[in-house]
């Protein structure tokens, strides 16, 4: 047999194909590779979209909350109004009430508008005995955060004090945009010749907008007064409640979490208990909020209200969440960590503590501050035990209170406003929702640097 007849094929062969170039079948698993690759980029591409468009969303709708519209007026305190007696007395000067202080401001107006030549039918107002019209352009509590700058500082009566007074949520929102010309027509606190005025002393710089800081410090106001309402007791409120789940949460849930995964033997009812923590992960919150208002409220008479009882109620809902991810993070550590560690003469305790759990610390505190996190936002078991109707208007006199006395959280805040009928409540939900993201935002940052920090290499 010659070379040239062992290399030669059979008659009627095929031609055979070279490696280096695909073959059809080759080439459609390509294609089903290039297609499914562009699929997730389409997917991950609507996905940025919408979060995108949230925030936008969000910003837009809630970036208002934090300006405020007010009034640059000389308020001139008349000792024959606020203390006839002359004598400075702080009873005395308590006993004149909110009333007697709107004549203060409407005089204030009328001198703006006289000294800066405007031309409006409302500079009339006073001689024709309407000057009432004049009230609509302030806040209802104007007259009172008058009061209240009188009764902390007495020596105030008798002189002439530049202040800066709210504006109405009417004239807020005219402002900003949020009310017309057009939908004002409908309105009956305000007209055409009020928005004139305001547009007048606008031009001259009395009537401006600023920075909202009692937006996020101060508390909530009435429905007649959005244009006072603030986050700053809600957030104080979420604030003790974070400091139950926390205190309660973590200890129980790493110490359950250490006890299952590392001591306990495997049997029917450690297989019953790991089945209820999974199943508790997925129970609606709502029906935590509902077992916090029998046992907490109804049965152990805490106070309704109260963070304490939404610090336990947030606490069952977070304990499932810590020991799951408390469990995972164990199990993560390798065996032959604990193995070297008993292998050198340690008993199981100082295993578990000295080597396994410091390994494991990254994922519990990151799983710890989700699950914290998540509590941060919810508001149905609030709503159960009365957080949400609440209005947050006085803050804790003492740690005690801030415990035990009633008080509202951001999410039960934000449910509050946006349920109420002014718009500017509503545009106060959406400046809410920028704070409460502003919070889990912290949150997931500290747990990435904690998470660093404590990682360590095997």
């Amino acid at each position: 047999m010659t070379d040239a007849t062992a290399n030669s094929s059979p008659e009627g062969a095929g031609k055979a194909s070279s490696i280096l170039v695909p073959d059809e079948r080759t080439r459609k698993r390509n294609a089903a590779e290039a297609r499914f690759r562009l699929y997730g980029l389409i997917a991950v591409g609507i996905g940025v979209l919408c979060v995108i468009a949230l925030l936008v969303s969000i910003v837009f709708n809630g970036v208002g909350a934090f300006q405020q519209t007010g009034y640059t007026l000389q308020i001139e305190f008349k000792e024959e109004v606020l203390d006839k007696s002359g004598n400075r007395d702080l009873e005395e000067i308590k006993t004149v009430k909110t009333f007697a202080y709107k004549p203060l401001l409407r005089e204030a107006v009328l001198r703006e508008i006289q000294a800066r030549g405007i031309d409006t039918p409302l500079a009339e107002a006073k001689v024709k005995g309407f000057s009432s019209e004049l009230d609509n352009l302030f806040s209802d509590g104007a007259v009172g955060n008058l009061r209240n700058a009188v009764l902390a500082n007495p020596d105030l009566i008798g002189q002439t004090v530049e202040l800066r007074i709210l504006a109405s949520s009417r004239v807020d929102g005219y402002l900003k945009g949020r009310v017309t010309r057009e939908s004002i027509a409908r309105d009956k606190n305000l007209d055409a010749v009020h928005l004139d005025l305001v547009d007048a002393l606008r031009d001259e710089g009395v009537v401006s907008k600023g920075f909202n800081l009692a937006f996020i410090t101060g508390p909530d106001a009435s429905d007649a007064r959005p244009e006072q309402a603030g986050m700053g007791v809600a957030m104080l409120g979420s604030f003790f409640m974070m400091l139950v789940v926390l205190g309660l949460s973590l200890p129980i849930g790493v110490a359950a979490s250490i006890y299952l995964e590392e001591f306990a033997k495997q049997s029917r009812l450690t297989d019953l208990i790991e089945v209820n923590i999974s199943n508790l992960a997925a129970v609606p919150s709502i029906v935590f909020g509902i077992l916090g208002l029998a046992v907490f409220i109804q049965f152990a008479h805490l106070p309704q209200s109260a963070p304490l009882v939404g610090g336990l109620v947030l606490t069952l809902m977070t304990l499932p969440t810590i020991i799951i991810s408390t469990r995972a993070s164990l199990k993560a550590v390798p065996p032959s960590i604990r193995d070297a560690a008993l292998g050198v003469g340690a008993s199981k305790m100082q295993a578990v503590f000295h080597h396994v759990l410091p390994l494991a610390m990254p994922g519990i505190l990151t799983g710890t501050i989700i699950g914290l996190a998540q509590a941060l936002g919810e508001t149905a078991p609030l709503l159960l035990i009365g957080m949400v109707g609440y209005i947050a208007s006085n803050y804790p006199g003492s740690v005690a209170e801030g415990f035990l006395a009633p008080n509202s959280a951001m999410p039960a805040q934000i449910f509050e406003w946006a349920k109420r009928a002014d718009p500017a409540f509503y545009e106060r939900a959406w400046g809410g929702i920028i704070i409460l993201l502003g919070f889990l935002l912290t949150m997931n940052i500290i747990a990435i640097i904690l998470r660093r920090r404590f990682e360590r290499r095997w």
